[in-house]
């Protein structure tokens, strides 16, 4: 990427920052944590990740406007309002949540933000992502996984990009037609992935 693209992705993910408050998607009680660069409990042994963390994860992903996304691991949404102010109102973004309450919080304030091109589904417990939103221009996993799962390379198009943390390391996951290409982009921890068992 060219220093000026740089610069272009960093200020559209700055803008998102700007229209997506953290503090909006904090349980009451620790909005004023917001500011402070670290994961921070939202409850059911999740956390909102650290700003740092998800700007550099959103800086990776590129994403473009009009772009479809998975979000996996929504949590509050805080993750899905960002994709959503970076795909603006052509694009769509699916968050998916296993926790039910975690769930339906997100799609609450997914609604205070009026972002109807947004959306929090609740998983099914035998699937991973939401296959019939793809395939996905983008996937971005805040948990982190024991190895590439499968089935999210399934959902990725031609052409996409996905960026999940495998273990402690951050990985970038490209396909070109029926070619994966990899790459790593540092160290992370991240609450685990649950990945249903293969049939």
């Amino acid at each position: 990427m060219h220093a000026s693209d740089e610069r272009t992705a960093e200020r559209a993910v700055d803008r998102a920052f700007a229209a997506a408050p953290r503090s909006a998607f904090l349980p009451p009680d620790q909005r004023d944590e917001a500011p402070e660069d670290r994961p921070i409990g939202i409850g059911e042994g999740q956390t909102c990740s650290q700003p740092s963390t998800v700007r550099a994860m959103l800086l990776l992903l590129a994403v473009a406007p009009g772009a479809r996304v998975l979000d996996l691991g929504s949590g509050s949404a805080w993750t899905t309002a960002l994709l959503a102010h970076l795909v603006g109102p052509t694009g769509r973004v699916d968050g998916v949540e296993r926790r039910h309450d975690l769930a339906a919080w997100g799609r609450d304030n997914l609604q205070t933000l009026q972002l109807p091109w947004a959306q929090v589904h609740t998983a099914r417990a035998d699937v991973l992502g939401w296959p019939q939103g793809a395939p996905y221009d983008r996937i971005l996993v805040s948990a982190t996984a024991p190895r590439l799962p499968e089935s999210l390379l399934d959902q990725l198009a031609d052409g996409g990009r996905m960026v999940i943390p495998v273990r402690t390391t951050m990985t970038v996951v490209d396909r070109v037609g029926a070619e994966l290409r990899q790459w790593e982009a540092g160290q992370y921890r991240f609450v685990p992935l649950i990945v249903p068992e293969s049939r």
